[in-house]
């Protein structure tokens, strides 16, 4: 390889965590979702030029910005993006508050497919809308959507958006074309509008395909908004840059006044060039991440099979959090989360965050080095064996 993942940084992932029982410095940090790799050189090189200029005032967002997204985009997914489709934003929570803002009313209902990505029924709720759950189907160890359920929840009126998570976080499935041609079919019949997440698209492993749904027809792009960012694959989350893509000029329209309404129109101009060099500069980059983040998987799958087997590790298809059911142990995955925090100091996200339906199951971030990998597998084995 020719960028080294191996090398060990000091880990800043659990600044934000309070607890009673652990001094931070002490605790394994194998939770949120951003990694413990430095960014692709040529990120690191942008930025320290930006710093070099000296200015840190407001920015302007060059046509340099929009060239990047859209030829990225052409290039690795085949999807074809107007510029002035592009509404560019702090984070792609903000933007989803945003759009939801944008697109309901109070009291509208909101549909989410669990598990999934906390934030989502956070910015459903804050905009004083109700949260409808289409539970994703769990059997022979993996997750299939509930077509007949989306059917028949998306038919109430009173339900206007879907939010959907592409790849998904945190069952690690990378929605088929197929799968996603079923999803826009109903919620076009029934004319409620989809919201597509899909800050995980670049951490796709070999076998399985991202799919832009808005790229899959005319009728799907003018029926949804999707947001994206460069921050889990280049580990930028801090720079806070994002973007919302829509093509549908009324929609669009309305969007751009939440987004100023929640007063998240501005943006770091660092995150303005680490985006620029990532998408222009990254590509080998992240290719190689992608291997490493692979072969971690792979480890960790082993590791279960020989000292952990009665859990059950789902397979990884994209990002790099990985689903593990502990229903055998019989316990909370509050009790188990807990305990492997008082006992061995490892910090790991609980199921439950991510609705009803991940009662049963912890999430591991192993998008960090082999060693801290080899570290907090250890730690869970000596507490769950």
């Amino acid at each position: 390889m020719k960028y080294n993942f191996d090398e060990l940084i000091p880990r800043r992932r659990s600044n934000s965590y309070k607890w009673d029982t652990a001094k931070e410095e002490d605790v394994l940090p194998m939770w949120v979702a951003d990694m413990d790799f430095r960014t692709a050189p040529c990120v690191v090189d942008a930025l320290r030029r930006r710093v070099e200029h000296g200015i840190f005032g407001y920015t302007k967002v060059p046509a340099a910005y929009y060239e990047a997204v859209t030829n990225w985009f052409t290039r690795r997914h085949g999807w074809l993006i107007e510029e002035d489709w592009i509404i560019y934003t702090s984070g792609v929570v903000p933007a989803l508050s945003a759009v939801i803002k944008a697109l309901t009313l109070p009291g509208d209902r909101v549909l989410v497919q669990t598990p999934v990505y906390n934030c989502f029924f956070s910015s459903i709720r804050n905009n004083g809308c109700e949260v409808v759950v289409n539970p994703l189907l769990y059997t022979d160890g993996t997750y299939r959507i509930d077509f007949d359920g989306l059917e028949r929840e998306a038919s109430d009126p009173k339900v206007k958006l879907l939010l959907l998570c592409n790849p998904h976080n945190p069952a690690g499935r990378v929605w088929t074309r197929e799968e996603l041609t079923r999803i826009g079919e109903i919620c076009f019949r029934n004319d409620v509008l989809v919201i597509s997440d899909e800050i995980h698209c670049e951490l796709v492993f070999p076998g399985h395909t991202y799919t832009p749904f808005a790229s899959i027809s005319k009728d799907f792009l003018m029926n949804s908004v999707t947001c994206i960012s460069p921050s889990k694959a280049f580990n930028l989350a801090g720079l806070q840059i994002a973007n919302i893509i829509s093509a549908n000029e009324y929609v669009r329209m309305k969007i751009d006044k939440a987004i100023n309404a929640n007063e998240v129109c501005d943006v770091n101009p660092f995150g303005v060039e680490a985006l620029i060099a990532a998408y222009n500069e990254g590509a080998e980059w992240l290719e190689e991440l992608k291997q490493y983040l692979l072969d971690n998987y792979n480890y960790l799958k082993r590791y279960f099979e020989k000292y952990l087997p009665h859990l059950k590790v789902l397979p990884l298809e994209g990002t790099y959090l990985v689903w593990v059911d502990c229903s055998a142990l019989k316990q909370s995955s509050e009790e188990i989360v807990k305990a492997l925090l008082d006992k061995e100091k490892l910090l790991v996200n609980d199921g439950n965050m991510y609705g009803e339906a991940g009662k049963d199951f912890i999430r591991i971030n192993i998008a960090c080095p082999r060693a801290l990998l080899i570290d907090g597998l250890g730690r869970l084995k000596r507490v769950l064996n």
